[in-house]
Order: structure tokens, then C-alpha cells, then sequence
């Protein structure tokens, strides 16, 4: 595939991974290539392939480094089986590279005859690859994960990894060329800048609060205190790790959604990333070119402008984090139906008739039938629940809202990334020195925010934090909601989401009392995730901020 050099270059930067010769040698048969920030992995066992781009979730380095490091090195100079088997495979593998072997002359005729020509779009999603981008701003990582079908990411962690790091005297943040046109690019450095300086400082200071307070607790465990707690400082440009693995039919849809968006970040990884793929799939993505594809891409781009008389820019003025907005008002007696019909020989309306007949007391009888041995929140809920649907509007930070926007088997929609709605402060920092530091920063994004949207509100997003809030939508069925909220309000999970998903369990109780009886919901409130038990959590974490706020006040004294 020839890229095409007719769009201005809007690429991140990025650390070329320092590698020798030797190292190259060892690593390159299975990437395909060395030197940019966008490639495919190939010939990488599934359990090999799914530990290293989990590893590298948690990790500093670029994913080929973490490969390197820790699943190559350690074996290739062992006097085993495996280890002298690895070196013969590495030998062939460079005598015959990735991309000879992977042009087998039948699969790739069979393909372009059933799937380009046919359209037998089934045929492309029985086999898929990996593709990994090292510097890549939460912008494009999102919006290439609102893709939930097809397509699997997994993306460095900020509540586990410090982005205070430098490239060649750098911040890691994306600064996109249309600023300068703009004249705000100047601006927008400098309070990126600040808003890592920012983030640097309040990290290391706290983790230091944090050791005299906890003398006894893993430093590890302390250093992701200080990374979750500072991160809403972290903004939508922030660069970052993701890998997805992604059958043909998603990869091939995710290119014509993105091959022609408007911001230029979105367009050059979907080039980049659709050029890597073709190195080994490509007759998966032969229908991203030619005239049909130009025409479907220039649809799905359009789709998304909507009119400005249709748009009220006043923000709402709700203050409920969570609303409840629609429900099945008959939904109980759905999923009563829902488990009924399959052993049936009458329709699912005649089922939900006689289901409807039933008193209250039968019908939590027989739920409780079904459900006895449902022991665990992991064993999932059967399918019946797929018949009774509710939808929440959610405003809530966007650092923990990307925990909810993980999940995929329901509808999501959010609004674009903005500072309308207000901020969240974390409230270790309230009261203290660390709240003014967090503020002032909030508030030169927040001046430079509205510079930026008054030209491009698209482009406006880079400067949001994962501070502020975004408002959205969720509309699922019963079993994704039991999923999601019971496995979001685990001791491990994030503060703030937990308080999402505990408000939705109590709005889903008052209008599905007998199906929310079932709900294995923690209640509980936990700050430091898998650390002992809620109130000495609670008591230590209280303990902390009454001595950083007294600290705080006898210094202004």
C-alpha cells in the first residue's frame, strides 16, 4: 500500500526504542518494523502476545523493549530445549520474513474473491492481527475504542504509570500543527507545560506524604496512590501506549471511520496503522481503497456534522452525577419470560401473558429457582436478562469514566470532551496545599479551552483533563448492568466510578425491586484498591488528610 502524502504530517513524536544490533536480530521477525511508533505483531503465540501487551500496560517502555527484556532475553541464552529452539526459530524466520510466509496464494485469492467481491463479510472475522501504537493521545485511543465489536485494546494505565517522563526534553502531550494556524500553539505549550510541571510535582510530594504516613505500606502501592490521585491533571493529549487485536471486518471499519476524520491525529493513525496491517492481512482491507470506499468514507465523516442550529451550547443545568431516563416498565416479567420460552412451544407473548398473571411471591420463587446457585458476581446472569433494558445520563470525571467506556455490549454515547461541566477535585486534596496547586492549573486549561473552541471545538478537546467531566449516555440490557456495576464496585476499582455504579444500582432497585435483590453490589467505600478492609482504609486515609490540611493551615499562618 502506498501511504498517502497528500495530508500534512500530524504524526506524534515519539522515543525510537534504543536497540542493538544484536537486539534487533532478536526481535524483528516478530514486528513489523523497528523504528516507527505504529506496527503490527505476527508469529507471537496467543498466550505470549496477550501477557506482553498486558505487561506493557504497566509499564514504562515500548512494547518491543518489554518483549525483549522480558520474554526473549531471559530464554535465548539458556542450554534448553526452548531456548535453543527459539534461536533456530529466529534464524528462519529472518531466512524467510513475515511477509513472504504470510502470502499464501490461496488464502489470499480465497479472500479477495469471497470478501472484496462477494461481500461475504463473515469470512473476515474469523481471523484477525495485533496492532500496537506507542504515542498516541487519548483522543484518538478513544476514538478508536468506540469501536466495541471486533476489536479488542488494552492501553497503559495512568492510575499505575508515571507520565512525567520526557522525550528529548519533552512532555509527552500532542501539539497539533492547526494551533500554530490559529496562533494559539504558543499558549497551548506552555500551559501543557504547566500542567505537567503541575502533575510532576504534586506526584512526588504526595508519594512523599504518603511514605512518612504509611511507613509500612509497599512503596509500589504508594507510587499508584500518587499516580491516581494526580492523574486528572493528565489532558485528553496526553500520549500514550495502546495494542488492540482486531479481526478483518473490524480493522477494515475502523480505517473508513477514521481515514478522513477531521482532526489530523485521527487520519494519520488510521494511514499509519492501515500501511503496518497491509503488510499482513491485506487482502482483509482490500475495500478501504478505491472509488466505493472514498464514497463510504466520506459518508461516515459527513454523519457526524451535525447542523449548529440543532445545537444548544448552554450547558444543562442537572446536577445528578446519575439519572435514570428510560426503563421497561414490564421489564421483571421479561426476564421472567425470557427464562420460560426456550423450553416453551408457544410465542414469548403468550409466555409474558401467563408471566404477568403471576403474584409477586411466585415470581421470586422462581427467580430464586433459577438464580440458587449463582454463588460468584464472575458467574455471569443468564439471557433472559437481555429482555428488560434501562438507560442512565452519567456526568462524572473523564479519568474514571474510561473505566465504564471499557465496557462494550451496550450503547454509549458521550458528548465531545469539554470544561463546561464543571471539574472533580479529588478530595484527598481538599484542604490542603496540593488543592490550590490542582486548581490553578484547571484554570488556565479552562481560558485556553474556550480560545481553542471558539475556532475548532474538535480541537479544543486536547487541552481537557481528565478532571473535568463528560456527560454521556449508557443504555443496556439487565445482564450487561449486572456485568458492569457488580464488577465496577469491587474493593480494586476506582473510587469514583464505584460511586457511579452504586447510584445505579439503587435508581435500578426502586423500579426492578425483585431483579435488584439479586444484585451483588459492594456498598462499601475503599480508597487504597485491594489494601484491608473499608473502615481502617476509611480511618488511615482520614487520619492522612487531617494532618495534610493542619500542615496546610499553619503554614499559611
Amino acid at each position: 500500500m502506498k501511504k498517502n502524502n497528500s495530508l500534512p504530517s500530524f504524526s506524534p513524536h515519539f522515543e525510537v526504542p534504543n536497540l542493538s544490533k544484536k537486539d534487533q536480530y532478536l526481535i524483528k521477525p516478530f514486528f513489523t518494523n523497528l523504528k516507527k511508533s505504529v506496527f503490527a505483531v505476527s508469529f507471537l503465540p496467543p498466550e505470549v502476545i496477550g501477557a506482553l501487551c498486558s505487561r506493557t500496560s504497566r509499564a514504562k517502555e515500548d512494547l518491543r523493549v518489554i518483549f525483549l527484556k522480558e520474554f526473549i532475553g531471559p530464554f535465548i541464552s539458556e542450554k534448553s530445549e526452548y531456548g535453543t529452539s527459539l534461536k533456530r526459530l529466529i534464524s528462519f524466520f529472518h531466512r524467510y520474513p513475515v511477509e513472504l510466509i504470510f502470502s499464501n496464494p490461496k488464502g489470499r485469492e480465497f479472500y479477495v474473491k469471497w470478501l472484496a467481491q462477494y461481500g461475504d463479510d463473515s469470512i473476515a472475522q474469523m481471523a484477525g492481527a495485533h496492532l500496537a501504537y506507542t504515542s498516541l493521545s487519548q483522543i484518538v485511543i478513544k476514538h478508536f475504542e468506540d469501536m466495541r465489536i471486533g476489536l479488542a485494546p488494552i492501553e497503559k494505565s495512568t492510575r499505575y504509570v508515571d507520565y512525567s517522563s520526557k522525550i528529548k526534553g519533552k512532555y509527552r502531550y500532542y501539539t497539533d500543527p492547526n494551533l500554530k494556524v490559529l496562533g494559539l500553539d504558543k499558549e497551548y505549550k506552555e500551559t501543557m507545560d504547566f500542567l505537567f510541571d503541575t502533575y510532576t510535582r504534586i506526584v512526588n510530594e504526595y508519594f512523599d506524604e504518603l511514605k512518612i504516613h504509611f511507613p509500612s505500606e509497599n512503596a509500589l502501592v504508594l507510587k499508584a496512590k500518587a499516580y491516581d490521585t494526580a492523574r486528572g491533571l493528565l489532558p485528553m493529549a496526553t500520549l500514550s501506549q495502546v495494542a488492540f487485536f482486531g479481526n478483518g471486518q473490524a480493522f477494515e471499519y475502523l480505517m473508513a471511520r477514521s481515514l478522513d476524520h477531521h482532526l489530523g491525529e485521527v487520519r494519520w493513525a488510521a494511514s499509519e496503522g492501515l500501511y503496518e496491517l497491509e503488510k499482513i492481512i491485506p487482502s482483509f482491507l482490500r475495500r478501504a481503497h478505491g472509488e466505493m470506499a472514498e464514497e463510504y468514507r466520506d459518508y461516515l465523516a459527513s454523519s457526524k456534522k451535525i447542523p449548529s442550529s440543532f445545537l444548544d451550547q448552554k450547558p444543562s443545568k442537572v446536577s445528578d452525577e446519575v439519572r435514570l431516563i428510560s426503563y421497561d416498565e414490564d421489564g421483571e416479567d421479561r426476564v421472567i419470560a425470557g427464562f420460560i420460552f426456550p423450553a416453551s412451544h408457544v410465542t414469548f407473548e403468550e409466555v409474558l401473558q401467563k408471566v404477568r398473571k403471576m403474584s409477586r411471591k411466585e415470581k421470586k420463587a422462581f427467580l430464586d429457582t433459577m438464580l440458587s446457585k449463582r454463588k460468584q458476581r464472575w458467574y455471569k446472569v443468564p439471557r433472559a436478562f437481555e429482555h428488560a433494558s434501562v438507560a442512565f445520563d452519567i456526568c462524572m470525571s473523564i479519568g474514571s469514566w474510561r473505566d465504564l467506556h471499557r465496557h462494550r455490549i451496550l450503547t454509549q454515547q458521550k458528548e465531545l470532551f469539554t470544561v463546561v461541566h464543571g471539574r472533580v477535585v479529588p478530595q484527598e486534596f481538599i484542604g490542603t496545599r496540593f488543592e490550590s496547586m490542582y486548581t490553578d492549573a484547571l484554570d488556565r486549561v479552562e481560558k485556553l479551552f474556550y480560545k481553542i473552541e471558539k475556532k475548532d471545538s474538535l480541537l479544543a478537546q486536547y487541552v481537557v483533563t481528565m478532571s473535568h467531566k463528560v456527560r454521556f449516555i449508557q443504555r443496556q440490557n439487565m445482564r450487561s448492568f449486572f456485568w458492569e456495576t457488580e464488577l465496577r464496585t469491587i474493593p480494586q476499582g476506582h473510587p469514583d466510578y464505584r460511586r457511579v455504579e452504586q447510584q445505579k444500582a439503587e435508581l435500578l432497585k426502586k423500579v426492578y425491586p425483585l431483579l435488584g435483590s439479586y444484585l451483588q453490589v459492594d456498598m462499601n467505600d475503599y480508597h487504597f484498591a485491594r489494601r484491608g478492609t473499608a473502615e481502617k482504609i476509611k480511618a488511615k486515609e482520614e487520619k492522612l488528610m487531617k494532618e495534610l490540611r493542619d500542615k496546610t493551615i499553619s503554614s499559611k499562618r
